[in-house]
């Protein structure tokens, strides 16, 4: 099954790169069986139209799918806020670890040192003591500095798997509008966003190293460990 990367025009085109490599690719089940998705005419050597047809017929039903699948998640967010719930993540630093936190940077520890014991940012550090900081104006408390943008290469398997992951706002408009660069048979994607969202994207596909007993696939946990390397490398 055909996942929609960016466009019919990108499936067509990895039905050429099998085509170049000599591979077959056929549906095995289901009402289209034993459907050859690589048959070409024998004079002219393009794509046989009912395939065409057929490829570009399921990558709409495909980006259709996403597209109602987004619009169901933000009509259930504004529901959830309507009754008062509030969204967003858990804090980073647990309950149960906020008054170990507080106690620490009373005694004298820096944010900075906590932030790497703790092993989350030093903003995570700040919100957890909340109130013990130096005073601030106004301004500079409705004001922060933002973070500038920064471009990763994010591999195609963890492109994929993030792109079935119901994501933060920021976070899937960061993964949309990243730029395919081909690898091979593969190909990697170019985001960028701020530090704060590749680290938060990197927490999402989590599950691909075999966290929390789920089993991992090799290929998918090497290209998740490229990544945060990548990600480990941006200044905190």
């Amino acid at each position: 099954m055909f996942r929609l990367v960016r466009g019919n025009q990108h499936i067509l085109d990895v039905l050429d790169v099998l085509h170049r490599d000599r591979l077959a690719l056929r549906i095995h089940d289901g009402a289209f069986s034993a459907m050859d998705l690589t048959a070409r005419h024998p004079r002219t050597g393009e794509l046989l139209s009912t395939v065409k047809f057929m490829v570009q017929t399921l990558a709409a039903a495909g980006e259709l799918q996403r597209d109602l699948q987004r619009e169901l998640t933000y009509d259930g967010l504004r529901a959830a806020e309507a009754k008062g719930n509030k969204g967003g993540r858990r804090p980073a630093v647990p309950a149960d670890k906020t008054d170990d936190v507080r106690t620490a940077y009373l005694e004298g520890r820096s944010i900075a040192a906590l932030a790497r014991e703790h092993r989350v940012s030093r903003g995570a550090i700040r919100t957890a003591v909340a109130g013990l900081l130096p005073d601030r104006t106004a301004s500079e408390e409705a004001a922060p500095a933002p973070e500038l943008p920064v471009t990763l290469d994010m591999p195609g398997k963890v492109a994929d798997y993030l792109r079935t992951t119901e994501l933060e706002p920021a976070e899937r408009a960061a993964l949309d509008q990243g730029v395919i660069v081909r690898r091979g048979q593969g190909y990697t994607l170019r985001v960028s966003a701020a530090p704060a969202v590749h680290r938060q994207l990197l927490d999402r596909c989590q599950p691909l190293d075999g966290a929390q007993g789920a089993s991992a696939i090799p290929a998918q946990r090497k290209a998740r460990r490229e990544y945060e390397n990548r990600v480990s490398a941006l200044t905190p």
